[in-house]
């Protein structure tokens, strides 16, 4: 199943009922940023925030800090209730922003105290946030649209944030029933429409928030599984600073994130331009940012620097004066999005300018030199030196896959991307499309098809071995690319018949091409010898030369000797096409014309002529010898109707003397 955590979605509902207008009773003093106060003034009262206020001013914040760090894929649908559902904003990317909510927030309001607390209830938001939730955002509808077949396979998570001042443990009670009905009615709503799904898994957040100085009427209660789809839990805060520490901690728990603190970071007093103070900035950052660190032992862990954060544990890096010498500079192990804790201090506003300025800095604490030439070793344990010896190098399709693999931790996330990247690579197979196989110093058109996408797995598969003892996530990648390469028995069969076949086709047209070339070479060289011989032994030979009554002959290729024709059948090896046709050929030819009766009644080639005088004087013996060779040259040859070489040997025996 497709790896939409419970993150993807988070649907916020603020209660904007009128007990939300009671104030937190946090005061706020106004009088001290007064410099002077003349005589007879009377000083400023202090003022405080309604608890809708602090929900609003935290829920901001938390929205920023997860807007920060994750600018896509972390979507935020917020809800505001009272008589009736205010829904802010949707799952589309372009209204994930706070200032469209802030703006949205305005046009809202306050809460009306003077207005009847019977017809208001967070229900209605809570209603609204779980029917938010079935409906399907564009990154899940781009998963589904990608999956086709497979669709089922996009999970549906999500997550509400509820902001409200309940009366008792069995209104939350009374609240979670209500959820947990909702998404039982909304999920078979779901199950027969295109257009929505069926929550798998949702998590509820309840926060009590109750005025300074009051007893809380709901106890704290853990993460509690309602159901196999729903899991509930309660924060009872304060309001004011409390409220957002508790919101911080939260959004550090449900996307991952970690602190860290630069500490003793120099800055000019604005009453005193020459001179300067130390600071600390708390950061927020993802968790792997911290990977390196823990594994190395160099994890230096102290309290939270910062009074209101309510943070438990962060990562203190001390500032130190940037260096231009390049020895000096640290190694950089990765790069993470970071937001302040506090952004409105004088302390993070300057040090965010002072980043965004492209200036360098230095924090002590960074992953030493031995830790930077680790992470190049990992990198390089596969690495093709030159282009044309690489195959998943020149393809986009194993980009994802190949820049995941390097890095020393795999999230599930991470092992689902590369697991996708196998399964595209399997249906290019299935399609056979070309891949980038280089031909540098091979002849033809280079390798097949099928063996191409054999070198291509098994380079992906050394690149993935040479990485698969870092951790188990990295096993299952392997896991994955060796299942896909085992195809059923009928397949590979399939494709092994298919090879053969080709095989054959191509060794066919090679041998064809051999025979006829061999054919007319081997003919060739048997007439030269013959020629050669005829000239080394003339007296034992007598050449007829052409007479002017001889014919002229015809440019018609000779047909071969009866003795050297081989049917095609008894033909060893595969035939080329030439050979077939040359041979059918030559066939229909030798019966358009008469045989010659001495051939047809010759022994070895030898033909016994004038048989009668033989019989009559019983001394003489004429014998001819018939060779057939085909023309090739201008000789003093007799050329017979069948436009063959015919060689006439005679040897006359009289009274046991041999004359010529």
């Amino acid at each position: 199943m497709r790896m939409f955590s419970v993150s993807h979605k988070t649907a916020f509902v603020v209660d904007h009922c009128p007990y939300m207008a009671e104030s937190s009773r946090q005061l706020i003093e106004c009088d001290m940023l007064t410099k002077s106060r003349s005589q007879g003034v009377i000083p400023l009262a202090p003022v405080s925030k309604s608890l809708w206020t602090c929900a609003i001013e935290c829920s901001m914040e938390y929205c920023r800090i997860l807007y920060d760090i994750y600018p896509t894929w972390k979507l935020v649908n917020y809800i505001v209730s009272d008589s009736e559902v205010h829904i802010l904003n949707s799952w589309k990317q372009e209204d994930q922003n706070t200032h469209g909510l802030m703006a949205a927030l305005t046009a809202v309001g306050p809460p009306n105290p003077r207005q009847d607390p019977e017809c208001c209830s967070v229900l209605h938001g809570l209603v609204a946030a779980v029917e938010s939730l079935c409906k399907i955002t564009e990154y899940q509808h781009e998963s589904r649209t990608t999956l086709m077949d497979t669709a089922d396979r996009v999970a549906n998570r999500g997550r509400i944030i509820c902001l409200t001042n309940a009366k008792s443990d069995t209104h939350v009670r009374m609240l979670e029933d209500c959820v947990l009905e909702t998404i039982q009615e909304q999920n078979k709503r779901a199950a027969g429409s295109d257009r929505l799904m069926p929550i798998q898994q949702c998590e509820l957040v309840l926060v009590h928030i109750y005025p300074q100085g009051e007893e809380t009427l709901v106890s704290d209660r853990q993460k509690k599984e309602l159901s196999s789809v729903l899991s509930s839990e309660v924060h009872s805060v304060r309001a004011g600073r409390y409220l957002a520490g508790k919101l911080n901690v939260l959004v550090q728990q449900h996307f991952d994130l970690a602190s860290t603190t630069i500490t003793n970071i120099p800055m000019k007093e604005e009453q005193h331009a020459n001179t300067s103070a130390n600071y600390d900035v708390e950061l927020l950052h993802h968790r792997d940012a911290h990977m390196e660190f823990i594994k190395s032992g160099d994890l230096h862990m102290a309290g939270s620097t910062s009074r209101d954060s309510g943070l438990k544990e962060t990562v203190t890096l001390k500032w130190c004066t940037p260096r231009t010498n390049s020895v000096e500079l640290h190694y950089c192990t990765g790069a993470y999005r970071i937001s302040p804790v506090d952004v409105n201090s004088r302390p993070s506003s300057c040090l965010t300018n002072f980043l965004l300025n492209d200036s360098m800095i230095d924090a002590a604490g960074r992953t030493p030199v031995e830790r930077a030439k680790s992470q190049l070793e990992r990198y390089t344990r596969y690495w093709p030196m030159i282009i044309s010896q690489t195959t998943i190098f020149n393809m986009q399709a194993v980009v994802p896959l190949a820049n995941l693999i390097v890095k020393d931790t795999l999230t599930d996330e991470d092992v689902l991307t590369c697991q996708k990247t196998v399964y595209n690579l399997v249906d290019m197979e299935r399609k056979s499309d070309p891949l980038p196989i280089s031909t540098v110093g091979s002849r033809g058109k280079g390798p097949k098809r099928d063996e191409q996408y054999r070198i291509m797995w098994n380079e992906l598969e050394t690149l993935v071995k040479a990485h698969v003892g870092t951790s188990e996530r990295h096993q299952r990648v392997l896991d994955c690319i060796s299942a896909c390469r085992s195809k059923p028995p009928e397949e590979e069969e399939k494709k092994k018949r298919g090879r053969k076949r080709e095989d054959k086709e191509d060794k066919t047209e090679k041998n064809g091409k051999d025979t006829e070339e061999k054919g007319w070479t081997t003919d060739s060289e048997r007439l030269k010898g013959v020629m050669e011989r005829e000239k080394d032994e003339p007296s034992e030979c007598e050449i007829i030369k052409d007479s002017p009554d001889s014919p002229e002959p015809l440019n018609k290729k000779p047909r071969l000797a009866t003795e050297e024709q081989q049917p095609p059948e008894k033909s060893k090896g595969p035939v080329s096409l030439l050979t077939l046709w040359t041979n059918r050929i030559t066939q229909a030819n030798s019966r358009k014309h008469q045989e010659f009766a001495g051939r047809l009644s010759s022994v070895n080639n030898k033909a016994e002529l004038y048989q009668h005088l033989k019989e009559e004087n019983g001394c003489v013996d004429l014998t001819v010898s018939l060779t057939v060779y085909p023309v090739i040259t201008l000789i003093s040859l007799f050329f017979l109707s069948t436009h063959c070489v015919l060689f006439i040997r005679m040897d006359v025996h009289e009274n046991g003397k041999a004359t010529r």
